[in-house]
């Protein structure tokens, strides 16, 4: 059996922060390389239902953008060799100033941002404050993108690129197809690592995918399964472990 490596999505402070460090943990112990995490906020382009209503959830409690980089400074203590990479929309990071916020999340451990509203091209300089405090920016291609910016974005030279598989929100789940993989190609044609993600629930995907991308991406399908369980921590980290290793392991 092989192993494809994982980025797992989280939403800091679902349904509390203790209950988020137990999913962490069992994300981890299930095979996860990298952990993707969310700072909730209101208003998303990307997110479908399950992580949009765990984010609310979590907004309702007055939880600050302080209190998420407060979250991923904690699962960062703890797992200090799995990259956190923070995925949140552009107001949170403008708002403060990009350099401003970018030094606090470095500070919080994280690796890498993935602003899906912050276009490659014209990224407010995400991409030189990533830079200047040590994490890279992670830019995001869509489908829906046309073939002469795809390419644009793919000789960019970015390190690393999130391929999202599909056009509109996250949750449904996705079919691997001869238009997907070719997607991926030209994602990767200038030499980007290339995560990929949008839809990803079992191994099969993760099969289909092996080959055209450094890692799958999951995320509803583990938000789903903390918001089901979230009343028995037991119950949810075996069942969060149980799908990583569903997951990672083809």
């Amino acid at each position: 059996m092989n192993k494809i490596k994982l980025m797992s999505h989280l939403v800091a402070g679902f349904p509390t922060d203790e209950k988020a460090l137990a999913a962490a943990r069992a994300l981890v112990a299930g095979g996860a390389d990298i952990l993707e995490i969310q700072l909730p906020f209101s208003d998303p382009s990307a997110d479908g239902p399950a992580i949009q209503t765990a984010c609310t959830e979590v907004l309702q409690r007055k939880y600050r953008t302080a209190d998420g980089l407060n979250f991923i400074a904690q699962v960062h203590k703890e797992f200090p060799n799995i990259p956190i990479y923070l995925m949140s929309y552009g107001s949170l990071v403008y708002t403060p100033g990009v350099e401003n916020f970018c030094k606090k999340a470095s500070e919080a451990g994280v690796k890498g941002m993935i602003i899906p509203d912050l276009p490659f091209d014209f990224d407010e300089g995400l991409t030189a404050a990533c830079k200047k405090y040590g994490m890279e920016n992670i830019p995001v291609a869509a489908p829906s993108m046309s073939e002469e910016r795809l390419s644009k974005l793919a000789n960019a030279g970015f390190p690393f690129i999130y391929a999202a598989l599909r056009a509109g929100i996250t949750g449904s789940e996705t079919t691997i197809d001869d238009k997907t993989l070719n997607f991926l190609k030209k994602v990767n044609a200038g030499g980007s690592k290339v995560y990929g993600g949008f839809g990803i629930s079992n191994g099969k995907q993760s099969a289909d995918l092996a080959g055209y991308v450094e890692a799958v991406v999951a995320g509803s399908v583990f938000v789903r399964i903390i918001t089901e369980n979230q009343d028995d921590v037991n119950k949810l980290s075996e069942k969060v472990t149980e799908k990583a290793k569903e997951i990672t392991h083809i």
